[in-house]
């Protein structure tokens, strides 16, 4: 879908948590700044300006309310930020998050 797409945007949030997961499974340093130089050199980092960083706040509010009525532990900021950063690109977002699951904008992996 990701190759398909007339666009592919990546907040820039996304990099430092696919290096804190790609750290914590034991990846070197290395690997791990070869892996994200693909995604920047794939896609559009995008950064948090200021409307995104109210939107990422309400985003954030919403998510938590959706994650207590499902029963989920808490969101991250970092998914708000996601959340946030698609809406503001009117983007569809490709996620297995259980947090981002049955959302509109949402494509479930």
């Amino acid at each position: 879908m990701i190759e398909e797409a007339e666009e592919a945007l990546t907040p820039d949030t996304v990099l430092a948590e696919v290096a804190r997961k790609y750290l914590r499974e034991g990846l070197d340093e290395t690997d791990i700044g070869s892996r994200l130089r693909s995604i920047h050199a794939a896609t559009t980092v995008t950064s948090i300006d200021i409307e995104v960083g109210i939107q990422s706040a309400r985003a954030f509010l919403e998510l938590a309310d959706k994650a207590l009525r499902e029963r989920l532990q808490r969101p991250s900021l970092f998914d708000a930020i996601v959340l946030a950063t698609t809406r503001a690109y009117q983007a569809k977002l490709i996620t297995g998050d259980e947090h981002l699951l049955g959302l509109p904008e949402v494509i479930s992996i």
